[in-house]
């Protein structure tokens, strides 16, 4: 099964090709250009000097969230245009648990974040063994007086993955935790990590129609946000 994926939910991007598990092609950008003048050209690439063709593809996966909201939209659209054209299905992987993959080596406990601001993270929890995931929780934002008290019950060593593990590694400093970030090259999202996600999805028979992909935000966007307060002060003042 080859499987083109495509990965823009944070600041890097990056498009991957790979069969039957194995990484056939990589490209990894984090550059901070935008993911929409980006991420086709790369894709168009990859698959040009692999000597492959979409139409070769198998499977188009594409991390739909959490992540950033612009981001994530512009990874699923460009899946939806990919698919669409080739009628092939697709795989909506899910931004955390892909980067949770690519530490599942690693053994032990992953605790995927990525900076959802407002004092909170996007985050997941897994369980590595014998290089397979055991999901922990689903993915949600959470803030990060919540996770630090989950990771304290928890008290297992933590292996933190995902362009929030800075702004943990610097909140939790100074408490009784064993908490140790992902290698450099493994930290930061990657379309490999969206790839061996699908590879789960497509076993599980949750493989989609382009017409059904769709973003998960799990969180309202900023301006959904706005509006709501905005609402809800309009509805406090009146009389």
């Amino acid at each position: 099964m080859k499987i083109l994926a495509l990965e823009t939910s944070a600041t890097t991007a990056s498009v991957a090709v790979t069969e039957d598990e194995k990484l056939l092609a990589q490209s990894f950008q984090n550059s901070g250009l935008t993911h929409s003048a980006t991420l086709m050209p790369m894709a168009a690439d990859l698959l040009k000097n692999s000597g492959l063709k979409l139409e070769e593809m198998d499977v188009i996966a594409v991390a739909v969230g959490p992540g950033s909201f612009t981001g994530v939209r512009i990874g699923v659209a460009a899946a939806k245009g990919l698919a669409w054209a080739q009628d092939k299905p697709c795989a909506p992987c899910s931004t955390l648990e892909s980067m949770a993959w690519q530490c599942a080596h690693m053994g032990g406990e992953i605790c995927a974040v990525m900076d959802a601001r407002r004092n909170q993270v996007y985050n997941a929890r897994f369980r590595a063994r014998n290089g397979d995931l055991e999901r922990l929780c689903p993915d949600r934002a959470i803030g990060l007086e919540e996770l630090l008290k989950e990771l304290k019950q928890s008290g297992s060593p933590q292996i933190l993955v995902g362009d929030g593990t800075q702004l943990c590694l610097r909140a939790f400093e100074g408490e009784e935790l064993d908490l140790r970030a992902a290698p450099p090259h493994l930290v930061y999202q990657s379309a490999w990590g969206v790839a061996r996600t699908a590879v789960e999805l497509a076993k599980a028979g949750r493989l989609v129609t382009a017409g059904e992909l769709n973003p998960e935000y799990h969180r309202l966007s900023q301006a959904e946000r706005e509006r709501l307060e905005r609402e809800q002060q309009r509805t406090e003042e009146r009389p």
